[in-house]
């Protein structure tokens, strides 16, 4: 087969190249240069003669350059050794493109390319040719595969990415400081000419920045390019093909570059003089002016500190920095201005960068002073008082008009006004003082009782005379000395326990003495029963010397039948001076109290005390009591005064019938109804003798009596008899539940084979003996002492 080309006037070369696989082997042939086997035509096609002998399978290889014309295009020509130009043979083109991009003559074997060719959609196709006998459609050769390799042509533009780029750079950056690196990028064949090679040029935006030509490399070109000055720049970059010769394709973007700040400015002050007017009533601790200093930079770098570097100045005011509009805030510092002190301050204000960038200390510190004059403005103020609070004293009785003590203000203003001083009339201080307006003094209105209120807190005003509205107030304390004007009395509000078992020269009680007046060195007190009075026979006092005094039996044994209460009157001296006396009484309540206790109270006072009960509390407990019974009493006595019931119904009550379907729960359910229902009142009533006891026994029953009489023997009666009456009453009882009852008697039997052994009842004379001394065998013995001398007194009577 010979595969042949041919040179056309159109930019069209076509590179043949044989690869001859024999016995698994593969042999490339140049193109340019004939073989052995080949010959050259004269009209320049190269025609290849093989062996016929031979079995090969031929594999050829074309380049044919990217062409993009309408036109259909002639790529080659296939040629067997067997076509003799007869048109016997038949050529057959498949695989990819065939027929479609590439076709062929079937009698001449030329190849035509259709359609336009773009190496950047595909790069090569493989196809298939074939040689028929066009009589039987034998195969002449075997399919030799060939590869259509599409050249590459410079017909695609670099192109940056979507742009328009943004950059920054610091400004004052040294010549060479990268910006940003750009690339393009180009379709065509990097490996194939110089189609791909880019070169990199500046367009706009010199001779302040430059770029590489083969990196894209921004870089600044200029020195010290001031933020200040110009901020922002515009750079136009080409990229263009063909290693930037003429005739290659260029495309281009654009680059935004801003200079970022950094502090190359040092703050300034607009002008080295200031002055401020502040009043003298400005506030302490308030803003009374603003300073500030202009700073180029921006952010942090533009950030200033301020400070008074003055003592006068550093003194009296302070300086603060406003974050957001970075001035200086001056403020008082301490104390209030002074007109009549000082008119004038002098500030020296320095405003400092906090955030100062080494690279640029040769440009000077980045600091700026400036001085500020404070004139202080007069004006008129209300008066001051000497002090800031007083306290004053007065002794408690003292006549109305007694001098308590005085205030003093002044005007601080140069004129010195006069002050005219008054009390808030809000306060109730007014009721007991009173206050000249000229002088200041503080009087008394009335007599003051220290006991009553000790101490008095008032308010003083002062005005100046001129100018009413401008105020001062001052708090004003007045204690109240205490005089011996109080007589002491008994601190005791309780009676007094004796108890009955009482001897002579027992203690009853220890009493202390109280006095609403106050003694610097503590209270003293003497003791003594009234002088005028007769001698006391039941109970004497003694001085404890110690600011109390005991309370002593002088007679034994007292009874609280006999006599329940005792009146002791007693004397009390305080240590004051004058010395005063008071005579307070006691009550002393007699009362049976348990042996050796400690706590002396009548027995029915401990069970009150014991439930935690007054006197009030039980008077209304009984009230409350004594209004239910009446309640209730009048409640049944209308119901039986009323025939008619007392729910009033349109239906008759009794018409009306309940139905109950529970099952019941056997004899011993006696919660699922109510047993009381089932009892017959009217027998309930004629049954209200008890069942314990014998119906013969009743009559003997008497009331009870103080003393007991001897016993007497009833009739002997059959147990088994009383059982069985018992039983035969039950059974015919209406009234008990319908279910079988337990009824329980006890019989305690008659007589004792060794008798009574108490001798409260047996016969007898009152013995002579002394029973006393039964007091001292203990609380076991208490009862029956009090029955022996319930016994001695009525024989003594």
């Amino acid at each position: 087969m010979r595969i042949s080309a041919a040179s056309r006037l159109c930019p069209v070369l076509v590179c043949l190249c044989f690869v001859q696989r024999c016995c698994g082997g593969a042999h490339h042939v140049p193109t340019k240069v004939p073989s052995k086997n080949q010959t050259r035509l004269a009209n320049g096609e190269t025609e290849v003669h093989h062996r016929p002998k031979r079995g090969w399978i031929w594999n050829q290889f074309f380049v044919l350059e990217e062409h993009m014309g309408p036109d259909a295009q002639y790529v080659g020509k296939l040629h067997s050794n067997s076509d003799k130009g007869d048109g016997s043979v038949r050529y057959i083109l498949s695989g990819e493109g065939a027929g479609t991009i590439f076709i062929i003559d079937e009698v001449t074997g030329d190849i035509h390319a259709t359609k336009s060719l773009d190496r950047e959609r595909k790069t090569h196709y493989v196809l298939h040719a074939q040689a028929l006998d066009r009589n039987t459609e034998e195969a002449l050769e075997p399919k030799s595969e060939f590869i259509i390799k599409v050249q590459d042509i410079n017909d695609n533009a670099p192109k940056f990415p979507d742009g328009p780029f943004v950059a920054t750079v610091p400004e004052m950056s040294e010549v060479g400081t990268s910006v940003l690196q750009v690339t393009a990028t180009d379709a065509d064949d990097p490996t194939y000419g110089n189609s791909a090679r880019i070169v990199y040029s500046i367009l706009q935006g010199q001779p302040y920045f430059s770029v590489d030509p083969k990196t894209g490399i921004i870089r600044t070109a200029l020195s010290n390019m001031d933020r200040e000055a110009r901020e922002h720049y515009t750079v136009v970059i080409q990229a263009k093909d063909m290693a930037g010769q003429v005739g290659g394709l260029s495309g281009s973007t654009t680059i935004n570059i801003t200079l970022t700040d950094v502090n190359d400015n040092p703050p300034k002050f607009p002008q080295k003089n200031y002055q401020l007017y502040v009043p003298e009533s400005a506030q302490v601790g308030k803003p009374v002016g603003k300073i500030k200093a202009n700073d180029e930079d921006l952010g942090v770098n533009a950030d200033i500190k301020y400070s008074i570097i003055n003592s006068e100045g550093a003194n009296m005011f302070s300086i603060s920095t406003d974050r957001d509009t970075r001035e200086g805030i001056i403020s008082l510092k301490k104390q209030p201005l002074n007109y009549e002190r000082k008119k004038t301050y002098t500030l020296h204000i320095e405003g400092v960068n906090t955030h100062v960038d080494p690279r640029f200390s040769y440009l000077g510190s980045f600091k700026d002073t400036a001085t500020l004059k404070i004139t202080v403005g007069d004006v008129d103020e209300a008066p001051v008082f000497s002090m800031d609070y007083y306290i004053l004293d007065v002794y408690e009785n003292s006549p109305g008009g007694t001098e308590v003590g005085s205030v003093t203000a002044r005007d601080p203003d140069s004129r010195n006004s006069p002050v005219r001083y008054f009390m808030d009339s809000k306060e109730d201080g007014v009721r007991y003082f009173k206050i000249d307006d000229s002088s200041g003094v503080i009087r008394t209105t009335q007599p003051l009782d220290r006991e009553d209120m000790p101490w008095h807190n008032i308010t003083v005003m002062a005005s100046e005379v001129d100018n009413p509205t401008l105020l001062n107030h001052v708090p004003v304390t007045v204690q109240v000395l205490d005089v011996n004007d109080n007589p002491p009395e008994i601190s005791t509000e309780e009676d007094v326990i004796v108890c009955e078992s009482s001897r002579p020269g027992q203690l009853i009680q220890t009493v202390t003495a109280v006095d609403k007046d106050d003694f610097a060195n503590g209270q003293r007190f003497s003791f003594a029963l009234p002088s005028q009075l007769p001698v006391n026979p039941n109970f004497t006092l003694k001085d404890n010397e110690d600011s109390s005094a005991s309370i002593i039996a002088r007679r034994r044994r007292f009874n609280h039948l006999t006599q329940e209460l005792y009146e002791l009157p007693i004397v009390v001296w305080d240590g004051g001076e004058p010395s005063l006396s008071g005579t307070s009484t006691l009550t002393l309540r007699v009362c049976p109290c348990q042996r050796h206790g400690r706590i002396r109270m009548c027995q029915s006072e401990a069970f009150l005390s014991s439930a935690g009960l007054s006197t009030g509390a039980l008077i209304a407990i009984l009230l409350c009591i004594i209004i239910l019974l009446a309640i209730v009493v009048l409640f049944i006595t209308l119901r039986r005064s009323k025939k008619e019931p007392l729910i009033i119904s349109e239906e008759d009550i009794r018409e009306n019938v309940v139905t109950y379907d529970d099952e019941g729960g056997g004899e011993e359910d006696t919660e699922a109804f109510d047993i009381i229902a089932l009892r017959n009142p009217a027998a309930a009533e004629e049954l209200k003798f008890r069942r314990d006891i014998r119906p013969e026994a009743r009559k003997h029953c008497g009331p009870p009596r103080s003393r007991r009489s001897p016993s007497v023997e009833p009739d002997e009666v059959d147990v088994h008899e009383f059982i069985k009456q018992r039983l035969v009453e039950a059974d015919m009882d209406t009234s008990v539940p319908p279910y079988d009852s337990l009824q329980t008697y006890a019989y305690e039997g008659q007589g004792s084979p060794t008798g009574s052994i108490s001798p409260l009842d047996s016969p007898g004379t009152q013995s002579e003996q002394d029973y006393n001394y039964l007091d001292d065998w203990g609380p076991e013995f208490q009862k029956l002492a009090e029955l022996y001398g319930e016994v001695e007194s009525d024989v003594t009577t």
